[in-house]
C-alpha cells in the first residue's frame, strides 16, 4: 500500500491479513481500488518529510465503515461516502470492512491540477461528502465504471479520462463551496456541464435524446446549453454521437453478445436507422461494424481502409 499510495503506517490486528490493490494510472492521476480486513492508517509529519506528492486524495467507501481525522476535522463515513485528504498534512484513519471484498477507491490528484486555489479547498479537507445523490453520485459512478472497464482503455484514452476525473472532483468541491457562496460563475458552469454529461450517459439508449430535450430537462435555454460546451473540442451533438458509437463498438467486440444482430446493438444505443449507423460507424472507425466485429472476435489484425471518405 505504501508503494501504491503515499508513505504511511498501515497496521492491522488481524493475523491472517489478506488484501489486494488494483491501480489505474491516468498520467499523473492515480485510481486504486482496494480490498483488505480492518486496519488503521496513520500518515505522520515524518512520513510527509520523507515523501510528499503534494496531492489531494479522495477516499471513497464502497463497503464497511471508516473514521478519519485531518486538519482538526473528524468524519465517520460509511458506504457511498467519501472524504478529501491533503497529502501534505498528517492524517489518521480506521477502516472496518470484510476481507476479499472491494471496500474502497482512492483517487490521488496533484494539487496543481485543480483550478481551485488551495485557500478555497483547505476548509473541505477532512470533510465527508455524499456519493449517493447529486454531483457526488455522478463522481461515484464515474470511479466505479473506470475500475470496471479499466482493461478496455488504451494509452490514447488516458488524457481524456484524466481530464474528466479532475473535472468531476472540481465539480464536487465547487458544489460544496457553492452552498457556502464561495464559487464563481465558471464553477457553476463546470458543475452544470458535469450534470449534463451524466444525464446524457444514462440516456444514450433513448433515440429522442437531443440538445433540446437536454436543455428542457435542466431548465435552461438551448443557447445556454451550447455555451457551457463552447470550449470543448466537439459540439454537444457530436459528443453524444461519439459516446453512442463507443458503446456500440464495445458491444460488437464483446463475445457474450456475438449472437446479437448488429442492428440490435445499434438500436440499443439510440441508432434507429441501420444504414445511418453503418455510415457513422465506418466514418469513425474506418470499417463497417460487421467487419469490425468479425476482426475483433476472431483476433485478426485490423486493416484500416485507405479510401474512406470522412465527412
Amino acid at each position: 500500500m505504501e508503494r501504491s499510495l503515499t508513505p504511511s503506517r498501515v497496521h492491522s490486528e488481524q493475523n491472517d491479513f489478506r488484501g489486494w490493490v488494483r491501480t489505474v494510472e491516468l498520467g499523473n492521476v492515480q485510481i486504486s481500488t482496494m480490498a483488505y480486513p480492518p486496519l488503521i492508517v496513520r500518515r505522520s509529519a515524518q512520513h510527509i518529510r520523507r515523501s510528499d506528492p503534494e496531492a489531494y486524495q479522495v477516499n471513497f467507501i464502497l463497503s464497511g465503515q471508516g473514521w478519519t481525522a485531518q486538519a482538526g476535522c473528524e468524519a465517520v463515513i460509511s458506504a457511498g461516502e467519501f472524504v478529501l485528504f491533503d497529502t501534505s498534512r498528517p492524517f489518521d484513519g480506521r477502516r472496518i470492512c470484510a476481507p476479499d471484498t472491494a471496500c474502497g477507491i482512492v483517487v490521488e490528484i496533484p494539487r496543481a491540477l485543480l483550478p481551485l486555489p488551495p485557500t478555497m479547498v483547505s476548509p473541505l479537507v477532512g470533510a465527508s461528502f455524499s456519493g449517493r445523490q447529486g454531483i457526488g453520485a455522478v463522481f461515484r459512478r464515474w470511479l466505479t465504471n473506470l475500475d470496471r472497464h479499466a482493461t478496455e482503455f488504451t494509452a490514447a484514452d488516458e488524457p481524456s479520462l484524466n481530464s474528466i476525473t479532475v473535472e468531476l472532483l472540481v465539480a464536487v468541491l465547487s458544489h460544496q463551496l457553492d452552498d457556502a457562496g464561495a464559487t464563481s460563475p465558471e464553477s457553476h458552469r463546470r458543475v452544470l456541464r458535469v450534470r449534463v454529461r451524466d444525464y446524457v450517459q444514462q440516456r444514450l439508449s433513448d433515440p429522442n435524446l437531443s440538445p433540446t430535450a437536454i436543455a428542457a430537462a435542466h431548465q435552461i435555454s438551448l443557447r445556454h446549453l451550447y455555451q457551457i460546451f463552447d470550449d470543448e473540442d466537439v459540439t454537444l451533438s457530436a459528443w453524444i454521437r461519439r459516446q453512442r458509437l463507443e458503446n456500440c463498438r464495445r458491444d460488437l467486440a464483446d463475445p457474450r453478445l456475438a449472437s446479437r444482430p448488429v442492428h440490435a446493438i445499434a438500436s440499443r444505443w439510440g441508432f434507429t436507422d441501420a444504414a445511418h449507423f453503418s455510415r457513422a460507424f465506418r466514418t469513425a472507425y474506418d470499417m463497417p461494424p460487421s467487419v469490425y466485429r468479425k476482426l475483433t472476435l476472431t483476433g485478426q489484425p485490423m486493416q484500416r481502409s485507405t479510401n474512406t471518405v470522412h465527412k
